[in-house]
């Protein structure tokens, strides 16, 4: 594992420390095979596994968590490079990933300087560039690494644009529950994220489950997304949503300002929840 070797300028520490705590707390061992695939297919519907070969290709996932992702990627490349700022996190995502020879661990925050400019054959980043001080200044360091054309994968929190006013609303109130919630030792965060996980995120879950059968679901129902996952996803969803320090929220417009400032074009969005997913390649 190459540990960081650069000043920390672009992360915030009660961030990192939040999630090296919570992949720590859920290391994924609770989510079967069949959901994990099906949530992998939700960020990488539209992703060009055609352009990539496992006996070429190198690449990069950008804050890579507990390696859930990784573990899908791996086998179709022929080396991935995994970095996370916290320690704890890869040591998650060493026990998740030791099986595959090709992945190689980076403890170092996602700045310019880590991998040789046009070196990199793809790359991605999903849930994690909302989480930085500078998201433009991660996404443009990520971007100086891909060799022209090659494909880099994000998922950014969106700012429901494309939902009614009460849905803002809604999301307006729990930014006070993640503001309290965030800034609490980390047991007291994870004790009241699973109560949450429990009475709102598995009741409303449920009940879209069921208006979905009687083709009564509604577009902006809330947490429909999560009408068929396992309570364990449920619960480590709450806690990444409400138990985070630092959170960011972006349009499409601004995604796409942002990218195609890195140098990157070919810019397509997802039209499927989670929202955004979106694909864009170097220029």
């Amino acid at each position: 594992m190459i540990e960081n070797r650069h000043l920390k300028k672009n992360l915030h520490e009660p961030t990192v420390r939040g999630f090296g705590a919570e992949w720590a707390s859920f290391d994924q061992s609770g989510l079967n095979e069949d959901e994990k695939r099906k949530i992998f297919n939700d960020y990488f519907s539209f992703f060009p596994w055609h352009l990539l070969s496992s006996e070429t290709s190198v690449g990069l996932d950008a804050g890579c968590g507990s390696g859930r992702w990784a573990s899908l990627v791996a086998p179709n490349v022929h080396k991935l490079y995994v970095l996370d700022a916290s320690k704890e996190a890869l040591e998650v995502a060493k026990k998740n990933l030791g099986q595959y020879s090709n992945v190689e661990y980076i403890c170092q925050p996602i700045e310019e300087g880590i991998f040789p400019e046009n070196s990199l054959d793809f790359a991605y980043s999903l849930g994690v560039l909302h989480h930085l001080p500078d998201t433009f200044a991660a996404i443009m360091a990520i971007a100086k690494t891909l060799k022209k054309g090659a494909p880099l994968l994000l998922y950014l929190y969106y700012n429901f644009e494309n939902k009614p006013w009460y849905y803002r609303l809604m999301w307006k109130c729990s930014e006070k529950v993640r503001f309290l919630l965030s800034r609490s030792p980390f047991f007291l965060r994870k004790v009241f994220c699973e109560i949450i996980a429990l009475f709102i995120y598995w009741p409303l879950a449920r009940i879209a489950w069921l208006l979905e059968k009687i083709n009564k679901l509604p577009n902006s129902w809330p947490l429909a997304y999560y009408r068929q996952s396992s309570f364990y996803t449920m619960r480590t969803d709450t806690l990444d949503r409400l138990g985070t320090h630092l959170e960011q929220r972006f349009s499409k417009a601004e995604i796409q300002f942002m990218l195609k400032r890195a140098g990157c074009d070919r810019i397509t969005f997802s039209d499927k929840v989670p929202f955004w997913c979106v694909l864009s390649f170097k220029k």
